[in-house]
């Protein structure tokens, strides 16, 4: 042995100890909770974010998914309005809504086209029906309402222009025109208010704290985008169901969004009420309002000046809405409070329910 070599005394052979033979440790800071054995040595502490980081992943969704949203709720309204049009012998009611269905459900597949990226992820959308997902029941809604409106949409676009089509193709039309546009109406309802379940399903806080009253104001603000149009491309004297829808439509908008924020936890209806967010969801209250009493006016005064106003304005509020929604839950995510205070009342909320003490790791 080396001289530069450290004496180690010799070790006795470790002895296989089974569990019987086991010695126990015990856990640091066990029993601690009532002061009567060992001090705890980590102390209390608050979760507020993990590394400053968002709690929930922002979705990658941009502006053409609020146009979507938008024109998709007025295709759906628009739907609606045609059928009780054609159901009464109102043509030009029938017409103006009509065109406005296949119009709006087709330039709102341009945008959802333009998110998607490429136009044959759309197409792979109808691969699968899949009961249990918004997404997979939206597209197949979609798909079917704008197959159904193209053809009583093309029958007024050809009589609109003189009629090019010949004899025989515009008999097939005619026939055809008054089931796909029953379908269409069908379509229509499910397609003024899918994207609402669609956006309450996700992990956002905002949409998800709103998913109980969400559909009812996207359903109100596709029957005020509708019914806006309908004033705007109908003659007056034609366009009295449009201005009823107007004014109901309105009202049952202000208080359905009223009741939606009345109905939300403090952190998650925040960003409803500030950035751009709030300015959008306060210039569709402020829209939405006048467009209902424009309507009112319109009925009384007969004026196509006021009509054409009120309608642009029920239209506009309408986007609002939409894009308001949209963006709310784009920068709800951004602030980690918009989840973790609404979780945390939840959590104290259970724990006293089963008579549990109050847990200093939850409470703020």
């Amino acid at each position: 042995m080396s001289e530069f070599d450290e004496y180690r005394p010799p070790q006795e052979p470790r002895r296989f100890r089974g569990k019987k033979g086991a010695k126990k440790r015990k856990r640091v800071g066990a029993g601690a909770q009532d002061g009567s054995k060992e001090q705890r040595m980590a102390e209390d502490f608050e979760f507020t974010s993990y590394y400053g980081k968002p709690v929930v992943k922002a979705p990658p969704w941009e502006w053409p998914i609020g146009g979507y949203l938008f024109l998709g709720g007025l295709a759906g309204g628009s739907a609606l309005l045609a059928t009780g049009a054609q159901a009464t012998g109102n043509k030009e009611l029938r017409r103006s809504t009509r065109l406005t269905a296949f119009s709006a459900a087709s330039v709102g597949s341009v945008f959802l086209i333009l998110d998607l990226g490429r136009p044959e992820r759309l197409l792979n959308m109808f691969r699968v029906f899949k009961v249990t997902s918004p997404m997979s029941i939206g597209s197949w809604i979609l798909g079917s309402f704008a197959s159904a409106a193209a053809l009583p949409a093309a029958v007024e676009a050809d009589e609109l222009v003189g009629g090019v089509l010949p004899a025989k193709v515009r008999g097939l039309l005619d026939k055809a025109a008054g089931p796909a546009g029953v379908v269409a109406g069908v379509f229509g309802g499910p397609l003024a208010g899918y994207t609402a379940v669609l956006l309450a399903n996700t992990s956002n806080p905002t949409w998800n704290d709103a998913k109980k009253h969400l559909p009812y104001v996207f359903v109100s603000s596709a029957s005020a985008a509708a019914s806006g149009a309908a004033m705007v491309f109908t003659p007056v004297e034609s366009a009295a169901p449009a201005r009823v829808l107007g004014m109901t439509a309105a009202a049952s908008d202000l208080v359905a969004t009223r009741f939606m924020e009345d109905n939300m936890e403090p952190e998650p209806k925040r960003p409803l009420h500030e950035g751009i967010p709030g300015k959008l969801m306060k210039a569709s209250e402020a829209l939405i309002a006048a467009g209902g009493v424009g309507s009112a006016v319109a009925a009384l005064t007969k004026s196509r000046a006021v009509a054409v106003v009120s309608g642009l304005a029920l239209m506009a509020g309408s986007a609002c809405t939409r894009f308001g929604v949209l963006n709310a839950g784009l920068e709800a995510v951004k602030d980690p409070s918009t989840t973790i205070g609404p979780q945390k009342r939840r959590a104290e909320a259970r724990r006293r329910a089963e008579g549990l003490k109050r847990s200093t790791v939850t409470s703020g």
